[in-house]
């Protein structure tokens, strides 16, 4: 992937050597500092018994590990620095923001309306968010209530050498997945979803709420992907299968059955592994966010 064509974002925020403390839900890979894949599978499968929202639990673990810690402030969040010039992998995170911004920004323009861009925040271990506390094992995440990306970098090397996703443009498929939550709560999905939790709905399982909102990010995370590309030619042979492989290699029953040996449908939240490539490949085939409406599909 010739990622140097994409334009470096000023929205990257530099927070890895603060003690940000201990966010929200994302990929949810697992793995990496704190809590390790296996936990995290126990601990969805007891909020699927009990009835809980499993990232409310991890939110409540990951602020109790770091109680001794200060949360950040939205002033301090504000005020940090940027990535300094010469750290390659932050480049690189900033120049994918970057053309997420420039391509959703020309797409919302195209609608007669303005992108307003997320901030992008890149911590080590552990954060504090409005959405909550949450750890490096939680994977990157995006936060409705800041409006904000929250990545720990050494999720990419956790998606290489555990789950066999590595590459550039695999990367980026994870970064674009959390601007497709951005863009779902610019265009009022995510208040929905939260409306409908509030009424008391079903969130998880399969063909659930939660499920069809992640699958959506996905396929808008291919739309951004066939936008870029027309835009900058950037991909190169190769770099499709990556984003494909990742997307493979996260599927709840992958997950489930490579934590605890076994598949639960019902405690799906983010959508199996063939149904994550189909939505990735929906969005990248026409570019189209009308493509997108995982909401009114029967089959996922």
């Amino acid at each position: 992937m010739l990622w140097k064509k994409g334009r470096r974002s000023d929205n990257v925020v530099d927070a890895r050597d603060e003690d940000v403390g201990g966010g929200g839900g994302g990929m949810r890979f697992g793995g990496g500092k704190g809590l390790s894949l296996t936990a995290i599978v126990l601990i969805v499968g007891i909020g699927w018994i009990t009835g809980q929202d499993p990232m409310q639990i991890l939110g409540q673990l990951a602020g109790q590990m770091n109680q001794q810690s200060a949360p950040a402030t939205t002033q301090t969040i504000q005020t940090r620095k940027a990535p300094p010039a010469n750290d390659q992998q932050a480049e690189f995170v900033a120049r994918i923001l970057g053309d997420t911004e420039d391509t959703w920004g020309q797409i919302f323009q195209q609608a007669g309306r303005q992108y307003s861009t997320p901030k992008l925040l890149l911590f080590n271990g552990r954060v504090n968010s409005a959405c909550g506390g949450a750890t490096s094992a939680t994977g990157p995440f995006y936060c409705p209530a800041d409006q904000r990306v929250y990545l720990d970098m050494s999720f990419f090397q956790e998606m290489s050498q555990r789950f066999g996703a590595a590459g550039d443009f695999a990367q980026a498929y994870v970064i674009a997945h959390e601007v497709g939550h951005h863009v779902q709560t610019l265009l009022g999905v995510s208040a929905k979803i939260q409306a409908a939790r509030q009424r008391g709905q079903r969130m998880e399982g399969d063909g659930g709420l939660l499920v069809r909102q992640e699958l959506q990010a996905d396929c808008l995370a291919g739309v951004w992907a066939n936008n870029a590309q027309k835009r900058l030619n950037w991909l190169e042979p190769g770099d499709v299968e990556e984003a494909l492989n990742a997307a493979n290699a996260i599927g709840d029953d992958r997950l489930q059955q490579q934590g605890q040996g076994r598949v639960v449908p019902d405690s799906f939240t983010h959508g199996t592994s063939a149904q994550r490539v189909r939505w990735f490949k929906t969005g990248f085939a026409q570019g189209q966010v009308s493509q997108c409406d995982t909401f009114a599909t029967k089959s996922l």
